[in-house]
């Protein structure tokens, strides 16, 4: 009975917070049969999310989890710029920006989950119906609140010409694009060598991060935001929550915080893995202490 009422409390919270969130987002946007296009959208998330949930609960798999994802910011791009009708230079960047964002990721994420077999994460949560609806809720919500300051932006009714934000914005998300396909890919040279299976990666960014991909992750949604930021207008500007939704998501609620966790229940013992947890920041790309 907890997992129900905890399964889909939250659930019903996370919709709630997705309601506010298109209110906001819906402030002077286009409109398609007299309701905002950033409301179709945000209906058009969650509608497949669950949608897919029916697929993954009936085959208990978590396989295509990952990828599911990806393929929703890519939809979700592609729609608002359809509907809006714009070919505003802005909206067109930054849909591209979170395209090829997506196109990178997802598969990458989704063959490594295939190459492990599993994605440990779903283990137990997979066979309770609740908790695995409320973990594809939750996805829904990573994808839409997210992408929230890009959908207002694409789906706004004004423009404004390029200034000192985009080409900043747009400068800060390609160094946070890079950093993020260097770290994966450095860790995935270094899982591949003989010998590092069950070794910590302390090498390259990840000696100066111990999560630096996620840190290129923070860094290219701060872009996204700052292209966004000068069409906003009104109401619309709570969705440059976006960002802090990304760290907060990223820091405290899964990403770092649970592989902090599964890795000091590894290398708790290590002490080399323990001066590495002193010297290595968390998040923000710094030298060593001890270099």
């Amino acid at each position: 009975m907890n997992r129900w009422v905890i399964g889909l409390g939250a659930t019903l919270a996370l919709v709630g917070f997705a309601g506010v969130i298109s209110w906001a987002g819906s402030d002077g946007g286009v409109q398609l049969n007299g309701v905002a296009l950033f409301v179709w959208c945000a209906v058009g998330i969650y509608g497949f999310q669950w949608l897919i949930f029916i697929h993954a609960w009936f085959s208990q798999t978590e396989l295509f989890f990952d990828l599911i994802g990806g393929i929703t910011f890519i939809g979700l791009m592609l729609v608002a710029l359809l509907f809006s009708g714009t070919q505003d230079v802005r909206s067109l960047v930054i849909a591209v920006a979170i395209i090829a964002w997506a196109l990178r990721l997802a598969p990458f994420l989704f063959f490594r989950t295939r190459n492990a077999g599993e994605d440990k994460r779903f283990r137990q949560i997979k066979t309770s119906f609740p908790t695995w609806l409320m973990v594809w809720t939750i996805q829904g919500s990573w994808v839409f609140v997210t992408a929230s300051c890009a959908l207002a932006a694409v789906t706004s009714s004004i423009h404004k010409p390029l200034g000192v934000f985009f080409y900043l914005g747009l400068s800060i998300w390609l160094v946070g694009f890079a950093l993020e396909v260097i770290a994966d890919r450095q860790k995935s040279l270094f899982r591949s060598q003989p010998g590092n299976e069950d070794r910590f990666i302390n090498i390259g960014l990840w000696a100066w991060s111990r999560h630096p991909n996620y840190f290129g992750e923070i860094v290219l949604w701060m872009g996204v935001a700052l292209m966004s930021f000068p069409v906003l207008q009104g109401w619309q500007v709570i969705t440059l929550i976006s960002p802090v939704y990304v760290i907060v998501l990223l820091t405290w609620i899964s990403g770092a915080r649970i592989l902090e966790a599964r890795a000091d229940k590894k290398w708790g013992q290590d002490q080399e893995y323990q001066q590495y947890k002193v010297d290595t920041p968390l998040m923000i790309l710094w030298p060593p202490k001890s270099s």
